[in-house]
């Protein structure tokens, strides 16, 4: 009899201490694999602003003059000025409509000429812009690391310097795009786009380029946010029984 009393004891203390465990430990595995999913969404989105950094960066269609916007003046301009209706300017290419209809791009003063760039004011750009992107691109790199990382404080600090680095190339990026304006009063841009200044593109307008390379550093903003969940465990995970 007493062996059979000590023998449902011990069942009972056992079947205890696993409610115990699962009671602990379901909403802390719940929370490594919430963390993992933010983790895995930090990296894509990063890995997606990268490549639209990018080709926001090597896109010439910053400050474009259309054709059918001007087809007014095409007609009252100059035979000799008919390949000025359509052009297009970007960080480090520039694109016009020669005479026989064809849409050509050109860099500015050809490749590995950097003090070409029409402007200082567009060099800065091209410097900040260049340099964010860069930033950008090696946070990714680490961000894709963490992936494979096993939880801990290892993991942590990759992604807090990870998010670092995303804070500062917005602030690069965008210091970039802020510069890129003031390069509107060369002497080059005027002659395709008129009275244009500082701000004011004159006859030209905003391209897309000049667009996406904006909603690019928007949504890069939203980057260091998530690389503060992303790490698959927290410092101090707090059970949800706990909060209770």
């Amino acid at each position: 009899m007493h062996s059979l009393l000590g023998r449902e004891k011990k069942e009972e203390a056992g079947f205890g201490i696993d409610l115990g465990l699962s009671a602990g430990f379901l909403p802390l595995h719940g929370a490594a694999t919430m963390f993992s999913c933010v983790g895995c969404f930090w990296v894509l989105l990063s890995s997606a602003l990268v490549a639209v950094c990018s080709f926001s960066f090597i896109s010439p269609a910053w400050i474009v003059k259309d054709q059918l916007r001007n087809h007014l003046h095409h007609q009252q301009q100059p035979q000799h000025l008919n390949n000025k209706d359509s052009v297009s300017f970007g960080l480090l290419w520039h694109c016009s409509e020669s005479l026989d209809h064809m849409y050509r791009c050109y860099t500015f003063g050809g490749l590995g000429k950097f003090s070409e760039i029409p402007s200082s004011s567009w060099q800065t750009s091209a410097v900040l812009c260049s340099g964010g992107c860069a930033l950008l691109a090696v946070s990714s790199l680490l961000a894709i690391i963490t992936i494979f990382l096993p939880s801990g404080g290892c993991e942590r600090r990759i992604c807090t310097l990870a998010g670092y680095m995303q804070m500062a190339s917005v602030f690069i990026m965008a210091a970039g795009l802020l510069v890129y304006p003031f390069g509107l009063n060369s002497s080059l841009v005027r002659t395709f786009c008129g009275n244009s200044d500082i701000y004011y593109a004159g006859e030209c307008q905003i391209g897309w380029g000049y667009m996406l390379a904006i909603v690019g550093v928007m949504l890069t903003v939203f980057l260091p946010f998530f690389a503060k969940y992303a790490p698959k465990e927290q410092l101090s995970p707090t059970p949800l029984p706990t909060l209770l």
